[in-house]
């Protein structure tokens, strides 16, 4: 059994796909970010930055991991899921986790606080990071002009890792259009049960995006 520790962010999202797609049991454990339980004691225990996801494997003496990336290749390994076996592969796929970490996400995170989040707009920002984030995006319509999914002709977990940021394109204010093969991926993994299971948990909220804005900048100002 997984304690998975997590929100209704990309991020968390990452983790409720896999573990769907890997059929592993797991206890979903929803934290309230805008109450800041992510700085809670009890889940800095697990997480000591105090961001999620985390999970707690009990079937491994309760070992806890902390960062997406890092739990997808825990998962990967402990399943022999989603992770070629094949050196160069794995290398491959693991290039391609590292640049939705390094890049994708990071870049559309700071689209999304100053595009939708700050009561202060300030064009340069918006622009730089809808900017880069769009470019990212072209390289990823380069990649898949290519192949099937991103490391390859093998569905993994850094398909898994960049679709829940990618198809929030719209709220980050980046366009898509001209990048056919990266729109091509983006239906793909939208058919898959596990991607559409695993973005609804934790169900996101039923509330406006002007309300959701409100909430999020409370919790990116603190």
């Amino acid at each position: 059994m997984i304690s998975l520790y997590t929100a209704a962010t990309p991020n968390g999202y990452k983790i409720s796909i896999a573990l769907e797609e890997m059929g592993l049991d797991y206890q979903l454990h929803h934290l309230d970010l805008a109450e800041n339980e992510q700085k809670s004691e009890e889940f800095l225990a697990i997480n000591p930055n105090g961001r999620i996801p985390a999970i707690v494997d009990h079937d491994n003496d309760d070992f806890c991991v902390f960062e997406s990336g890092a739990i997808l290749i825990y998962l990967a390994e402990k399943t022999g899921c989603l992770l070629p076996k094949d050196a160069n592969k794995r290398s491959e796929t693991i290039q391609w986790l590292m640049f939705q970490m390094g890049g994708i996400g990071p870049m559309m995170g700071q689209a999304n606080v100053f595009y939708r989040y700050l009561e202060e707009q300030i064009p340069t920002a918006i622009a730089r990071y809808q900017h880069e984030g769009r470019r990212l995006f072209e390289v990823l319509d380069a990649q898949l002009a290519q192949n099937t999914y991103l490391a390859g002709e093998q569905y993994t977990i850094a398909d898994i890792a960049t679709w829940p940021w990618v198809r929030i394109y719209e709220w980050s204010g980046i366009d898509i259009e001209g990048l056919p093969h990266l729109q091509r991926w983006l239906e793909l993994l939208a058919q898959r049960p596990a991607c559409q299971k695993g973005i609804l948990i934790p169900p996101p909220e039923d509330i406006s995006d002007e309300d959701k804005a409100k909430k999020i900048q409370k919790m990116v100002t603190k």
